[in-house]
């Protein structure tokens, strides 16, 4: 880029979850590294989370999600998505992006129908082992596809065609955190569990992994640290739990400092959303996963199967996630310290710490922006 041009804007659309901001994150910081700058487009839902979100401007459009089941709900949610993709026209010709990049969910729907109309170049990205409804509608009318997992749309040759895999965006913070090697357990030494379940917190887990930890045999419970996210109204009934068991325990509502909790962990228990897998992956970190059930994709489902066919991670559904179960599962693994770190060593493998990079790739490609030189990652 010749001195004092202007620097090409990417727009990213995302919101709905922390998960597609925490990815749509790492490609803004992944765009600015190369001199580009980048704006975000997200729904009024999620852009209380986007107050730090490295972007120039943060735009709000209207948007909702699309139930299927629901005639009324329907109507609405399709009324809100075209006033929103309308919304959408308007600054897509004011602020004129070089490309539009979602990251899936409803919020990205207008902005990136909006790019097809007036022929910006646009590009979506798949985090989930299966597509969504949101990208499946958008897959068609997108100049590329990016996605998490590899050979998703084998289904379609049209789509596999125009399709890269990346791998996940992972934060600067996850990327820091993997640089912590794993090492197992040994004999009487603490054992660190790290449990949460999405970015509010989870009741399942509140329910189930306490009373898991009581049923654990006598010589392995006291071994026991637990690091747990909880929501605000389980905290004070778990707290109690740990504390009549004798077990070292922290929780919390959230934390901030996630990715550097589990390097720390000898075993995580956890959702399976996208960004956790991820990131459970480029850390190195074995997992006890327990998929959201009764998604109409079932991508939680999708992504659990995926990582615990590489041997990363073991795969329990809610309907079989109780206290007996659990407890079974972690005695078998908290007790085999070489199967752990071979686990550990499964999830690393499979890791894509540069996916962030990958994918600035790819839209700098899409949107023909010249590279920066001097500024891009060395």
């Amino acid at each position: 880029m010749s001195a004092g041009a202007e620097a090409p804007l990417v727009l990213i659309a995302a919101g709905g979850t922390g998960g597609h901001l925490f990815s749509a994150e790492a490609l803004a910081g992944a765009l600015q590294r190369r001199g580009i700058t980048v704006d975000l487009a997200t729904d009024r839902r999620a852009a209380p989370y986007a107050e730090s979100f490295p972007a120039r401007r943060v735009h709000v459009l209207p948007s909702d999600t699309v139930r299927e089941r629901n005639p009324f709900a329907f109507v609405r949610a399709a009324l809100r998505l075209a006033f929103g993709m309308l919304r959408a026209l308007f600054l897509l010709r004011r602020i004129r992006p070089a490309a539009v990049v979602g990251f899936g969910g409803y919020p990205t729907v207008p902005p990136v129908l909006a790019a097809a109309l007036l022929g910006v170049p646009r590009l979506v990205h798949e985090q989930n082992a299966v597509m969504g409804r949101a990208n499946r509608l958008l897959a068609g009318r997108a100049t590329a596809i990016a996605t998490g997992y590899p050979n998703i749309l084998a289904y379609s040759p049209r789509l596999a065609a125009k399709a890269v895999h990346v791998g996940n965006p992972v934060r600067a913070a996850v990327r820091a955190a993997a640089e912590r090697p794993y090492e197992a357990p040994r004999d009487k030494d603490a054992i660190r569990l790290m449990v949460f379940g999405g970015s509010q917190g989870a009741r399942i887990m509140s329910e189930v992994v306490p009373a898991a930890i009581e049923r654990l045999p006598a010589v392995l419970r006291p071994r026991i640290e637990v690091t747990q996210q909880c929501r605000r109204e389980d905290l004070d009934a778990v707290r109690g739990i740990y504390a009549r068991l004798g077990v070292k325990a922290e929780l919390a509502a959230f934390f901030d400092d996630l990715p550097a909790r589990i390097a720390r962990s000898h075993l995580v228990i956890a959702r399976s959303g996208a960004s956790t897998v991820a990131e459970l992956a480029v850390i190195g970190r074995p997992a006890v996963l327990v998929p959201l059930p009764h998604a109409i994709d079932q991508d939680q489902l999708a992504n659990a199967t995926t990582l615990a066919a590489t041997g990363a991670a073991r795969l329990i559904r809610q309907e079989d996630f109780t206290a007996l179960n659990l407890s079974q599962e972690l005695t078998r693994l908290l007790t085999a310290p070489a199967a752990l770190a071979a686990m550990a060593g499964a999830a690393r493998r499979v890791g894509r710490a540069d996916a962030a990079e990958r994918l600035a790739d790819e839209v700098v490609r899409v949107a023909r922006i010249a590279q920066m030189g001097d500024k891009s990652p060395a």
